[in-house]
């Protein structure tokens, strides 16, 4: 339930702090004073959508802030797979909006985001408005109040994974259709290039060793000269650099004993003269390797040449990257040679999802359908206390030929008011009133079937007066038996019902207009709900009229 509220410069409310209790709350007040500003601050721990203008001119941001008593609701793992502390106990939601346009949100001080709000609301709080009363007409929320009553979630969870197998499978399906189409289209022109590539036959690494060929190929001269120039050099003739190097090396070795930094000099100077030699040994051989070959230049540069037209005509960069199309066209003309059987055993698999998405469905049509006679009963008793004694109401369950994630059921809310007029679409034939009272029977049906902890009525009264109007007060009251129930309200009949008894009014300041909230005491109901009944000049006559209303509503 709620157990309190916090605003601050929301509207024109400067600060507000309500304690709420259990049972049956209303709220009353004079149009305009700001009742439906505390229902948009409640809204928004909903996680409506948040509105700059909403905040007290002349204020940089508002805050509403409301705590909730959670235990048993299953809010707990919600909030722990974001990492949000919590107990079983309490949790308190908290929005700010900042004039800036930026709005945060916080549960048990800690930033959450506004999915995960919307997700823990639903099991603290339903605001009923009469805007909510066009949900009659609407198929999901048909639907929803069906599997609610029918309370079946592991029928409705078994349908759901039956369904998402059965949607993957067939969307698996399409594709591979569509790509065979494709495929085959392109069958040839694909056969055509894997044949140019598998005649290159590209190794890895190929082009680079070519390019490194050429530059010896194109300068075979020049290279040789070099080579045959650099061992020259460094042959091993008398004066040579390492017949040189022989000698620094001996002359070092001569004054070793006298000097030991110079046997450490000598065996480098060694190592120098074995590397030098091996050098010259290097580039005698390597010379000799080297010699001018038309032939193969005209071959490098050609097989170079294909190589770079195909890496050209692939858009690709590298060795790997043509060998990896090469492959990958391969693996697409296998596929298109093997796409009948695979098709053909996908279309298996999504036969055998139907085949269980169909048992599934009509598993869970069948709880519907018993969920809807109780439904209908339930209304046909109830509503006959609240002025509708020949209401007629059906449920009418057709089935689509698509299914989707609700199931495969189509179904209409048929309603008549009269014996001898055939039910029809109730949205279409039922009046304001009759919407009204139809919709809190059904509010109360799933409050006996579904944790709901708080349950707000803004003006569901609105087409009733007199007798019926403390009927629907009396539902209310019933409903209040399974949870926190607040209802706004015009009707004195109703107003008089409440265990609790809060009032808003509007108050004129230096600063401007306020909106103010305060819980009655007895004597006080009795007033406001003689002023409910006779306007603004009070008389004994409304005051004993008020007393009796009070004190027969407590003793329902």
């Amino acid at each position: 339930m709620l157990s309190s509220l916090h605003i601050s410069n929301y509207a024109l409310i400067a600060s507000l702090d309500l304690d709420l209790k259990h049972g049956f709350s209303v709220i009353t007040g004079e149009t305009g004073a700001g009742k439906s500003i505390i229902l948009g601050a409640l809204g928004l721990l909903q996680g409506n959508r948040a509105d700059t203008k909403a905040i007290k001119t002349g204020e940089k941001k508002c805050i509403v802030e409301g705590t909730f008593e959670t235990e048993g609701l299953g809010v707990r793992g919600l909030l722990e797979k974001e990492d949000i502390d919590c107990d079983d106990a309490t949790i308190t939601i908290r929005r700010e909006i900042s004039a800036s346009g930026k709005s945060r949100t916080f549960i048990n001080d800690s930033l959450a985001t506004l999915n995960l709000l919307r997700e823990v609301s639903q099991h603290l709080i339903d605001i009923h408005s009469q805007h909510q009363n066009l949900l009659l007409g609407r198929e999901t929320f048909i639907i929803d109040t069906l599997d609610c009553i029918a309370a079946a979630p592991e029928i409705l969870h078994d349908y759901r994974t039956a369904y998402q197998e059965w949607h993957e499978s067939e969307s698996k399906l399409r594709r591979m259709r569509e790509q065979a189409a494709k495929a085959q289209q392109e069958q040839d022109f694909i056969a055509f290039q894997l044949e140019e590539l598998e005649r290159l036959q590209l190794k890895e690494g190929e082009r680079q060793q070519l390019e490194e060929e050429l530059q010896i190929l194109a300068h075979a001269e020049e290279v040789r000269q070099a080579l045959c120039s650099a061992g020259n050099l460094l042959g091993n003739d008398d004066d040579s650099l390492p017949a040189r190097l022989s000698q620094a090396r001996e002359a070092l070795e001569s004054i070793a004993d006298f000097l030991p930094a110079a046997q450490e000099m000598a065996e480098r100077i060694e190592s120098a003269r074995i590397e030098i030699n091996d050098i010259a040994r290097e580039a005698g051989h390597e010379a000799d390797g080297i010699e001018a070959d038309p032939a193969r230049l005209a071959y490098v540069e050609e097989r170079l040449s294909n190589i770079y037209s195909m890496l050209k005509k692939h858009h690709v960069e590298t060795d790997t990257e043509l060998i990896a199309k090469q492959t990958s066209m391969r693996k697409q003309l296998n596929l298109i040679e093997n796409a009948d059987a695979l098709i053909a055993r996908q279309e298996e698999t999504a036969r055998n999802a139907r085949k269980r998405l169909a048992a599934a469905a009509t598993t869970l049509t069948e709880k519907r359908k018993q969920a809807a006679a109780v439904i209908e009963q339930e209304l046909k008793d109830r509503l006959q206390h609240l002025g509708m004694p020949n209401g007629q109401f059906r449920f009418e369950f057709t089935r689509r030929q698509t299914p989707d994630t609700t199931g495969t059921d189509a179904v209409r809310f048929l309603f008549s008011a009269n014996k001898a007029v055939a039910p029809q679409d109730i949205a279409q034939t039922a009046s304001g009133g009759e919407i009204a009272r139809v919709m809190l029977v059904l509010k109360a049906i799933i409050a006996q079937q579904k944790e709901m902890p708080t349950i707000i009525f803004d003006e569901i009264d609105t087409g009733v007066s007199g007798t019926m109007a403390e009927r629907m007060g009396q539902v209310m009251q019933q409903i209040s038996t399974h949870a926190q129930v607040i209802c706004i309200t015009h009707l004195p009949q109703i107003a008089a019902l409440g265990n609790n008894h809060y009032k808003v009014y509007k108050e004129e300041g230096d600063d401007g207009t306020a909106s103010h909230i305060i819980p009655l005491d007895e004597p006080q109901r009795v007033e406001e709900i003689a002023h409910m009944l006779s306007g603004e000049n009070l008389t004994p006559e409304a005051l004993a009229n008020a007393q009796t209303l009070l004190h027969g509503g407590k003793r329902q």
